[in-house]
């Protein structure tokens, strides 16, 4: 039992809900931590009721204004119909080898899991659809974008299970996606990118050629921005085997340019394209990530 007098919060935090028994209860109690945390936070402007209000855009007609819930928040908002919330979101999660790499306690695909899960639990409390593919050479597993609260049963027993497997393949699977879902909706690529840059931007621009939005979240460990080892280390490819002895003093600064051109390529191709990136740590609170979710979402409409 969770003490409802403990600030949920602190289940934004990756390191705390990995001591949680099971993914349905992470997931609750991240969105309802984030939840509370909107309340107490610069982004209030959010709209917590889900499924029946969303932010006033410029242009909305202004007898759609909730004028009882302006005089509570002074702030617009707009009531939500039906046929407003028929979002169709894919959540696209890499479970290749490398992802299972962890310099701390949370490996970049449990990160994923978590955030691919709350991501989930938030799309259905706002009735969209939501979808699941798990890939790393081929697509391992697909759930079709449902609205059904039994449906989140599915997507958390998989994540639930998930292992890393082989190596990355990411660009053939986009452009495979792409030509698959029909429906126009919200791409949501969960991944550490470990590819070749050029090849997974153009599978994106294959997404937006077909009218999806597309939403990109560049999973990485603290250790790979910074490669902080501080004594002579034997390096192990998790997808080729490859090993590589080194005194790590001796690389660490092109080690860190390197990583630095491969992170500004992705996001100044991904701005060009008009593809949301964003890059966080393992080490980061899960809020990052779904206010990033949520501001999409808003746009959207």
């Amino acid at each position: 039992m969770i003490n409802p007098d403990i600030d949920k919060r602190k289940y934004l935090d990756p390191e705390t809900i990995s001591r949680l028994d099971n993914m349905a209860l992470r997931a609750r109690l991240v969105v309802e931590g984030f939840i509370l945390g909107l309340h107490k936070s610069p982004y209030h402007g959010f709209s917590v009721e889900f499924a029946e209000h969303r932010p006033y855009i410029a242009g909305d007609e202004i007898k759609h204004i909730d004028w009882k819930l302006y005089g509570k928040t002074d702030r617009f908002y707009i009531k939500q119909f039906e046929e407003e919330t028929n979002l169709k979101s894919y959540i696209l999660l890499d479970k290749s080898a490398s992802m299972k790499y962890a310099s701390g306690k949370i490996s970049k695909l449990t990160y994923g899991s978590y955030l691919a899960a709350a991501l989930a639990y938030l799309m259905l409390k706002q009735q969209d659809a939501v979808s699941l593919t798990l890939f790393d050479d081929q697509v391992r597993n697909y759930l079709p974008p449902l609205a059904r609260q039994s449906h989140l049963n599915l997507i958390l027993g998989a994540l639930e299970q998930i292992e890393a497997g082989k190596e990355t393949r990411i660009a053939p699977i986009l452009h495979e996606l792409a030509e698959k879902l029909k429906k126009r909706g919200l791409i949501i690529l969960i991944s550490d990118l470990l590819d070749e840059p050029d090849d997974v931007i153009n599978a994106l621009k294959h997404f937006r050629h077909k009218r999806h939005e597309v939403l990109l979240f560049h999973i990485l460990d603290r250790q790979e921005l910074e490669f902080n080892f501080d004594r002579q280390t034997r390096f192990i490819d998790l997808e080729s085997k490859q090993q590589l002895s080194t005194e790590p003093r001796h690389i660490q600064e092109a080690y860190r340019i390197l990583v630095q051109q491969f992170i500004s390529r992705y996001k100044n191709q991904c701005r060009a394209h008009r593809i949301d990136y964003v890059q966080i740590t393992t080490d980061r609170s899960l809020d990052l990530a779904l206010t990033e979710y949520l501001s999409r979402r808003a746009r959207i409409g």
